[in-house]
């Protein structure tokens, strides 16, 4: 797994997938995954653009129009295009002065984006650009795709209920740039705890200054924030050579990424 070397993180990437994206809530599936697909291609994380893009297209987004779900009326493909704007505007277009679904739907799809900005950042540094177990060839592509899709759509209509992953972290308080999570209780608490749970780790790491023993580490931690994909082989084994082992490497891209995330998620207008 991509956090396994550091618990801590492991559990807070995981309520913070479970919660935002695994439970059924008040936006629409399809919604969360434009989102998800968005914030991807800005970030220019082809394996979670890839995963995500699957996933709407399974569930008949900007194809050839979103099939019903479970979770309440099928958005349409311009309401679709509308919530990518809002998650990430292309080609320098400013964002849209106020968010393009209801005020309650807001801390999902908030959510899912912070997520995804947190998600697309420790994949570009630590897994492939495609989906794809090392030397498996690429033309196995889109049958695990179908088969994700599959998956996907069968875990989207059983029940998954709010809340049950908290109690992997201890409570926390809810950071003030989270504020956006207020509206859901659920999701205020799964932020504030995980967020606890990675900035704990990966401040440690770096609160002593940065002599030049530590200077690796400080490049790792600003390069994942402000540019991911530029992070390659020859970063991480700077760090190796300077101590680091793998939790050490883990928690300190964790706390970079959810720094960066949590940042690019107070940019999003959202409901009065």
């Amino acid at each position: 797994a991509l956090h396994a070397p550091a618990p801590e993180a492991l559990a807070a990437a995981w309520v913070l997938l479970r919660e935002t994206l695994v439970v059924r809530g008040v936006a629409p599936r399809a919604s969360k995954e434009a989102v998800a697909m968005a914030v991807s291609m800005a970030n220019a994380c082809p394996y979670c653009a890839t995963i995500h893009s699957n996933n709407l297209g399974t569930l008949g987004g900007l194809v050839g129009g979103s099939a019903p779900t479970d979770d309440g009326p099928a958005p349409s493909e311009a309401e679709l295009e509308d919530v990518i704007s809002w998650a990430m505007p292309a080609d320098g277009r400013p964002r849209a002065a106020k968010p393009p679904f209801p005020p309650a739907q807001g801390p999902e799809l908030a959510g899912v984006a912070v997520l995804l900005h947190y998600f697309n950042r420790m994949v570009n540094v630590f897994l492939r650009d495609v989906p794809l177990p090392p030397g498996v060839p690429a033309l196995a592509l889109s049958p695990v795709l179908r088969v994700l899709g599959w998956v996907m759509a069968g875990a989207t209509r059983r029940p998954h209920l709010p809340g049950n992953s908290l109690d992997l972290l201890p409570a926390a308080p809810l950071p003030e740039d989270l504020s956006w999570t207020v509206g859901n209780a659920t999701m205020a608490q799964a932020f504030g705890r995980a967020c606890a749970a990675i900035d704990d780790a990966g401040v440690e790491q770096l609160v002593a200054g940065l002599p030049d023993a530590e200077r690796p580490a400080g490049r790792l931690a600003l390069l994942v924030a402000f540019a991911s994909y530029q992070v390659d082989a020859g970063v991480i084994a700077n760090c190796r050579r300077a101590g680091a082992d793998d939790r050490t490497l883990v928690e300190i891209t964790s706390w970079a990424a959810m720094a960066a995330a949590r940042w690019q998620g107070g940019l999003l207008p959202m409901p009065d």
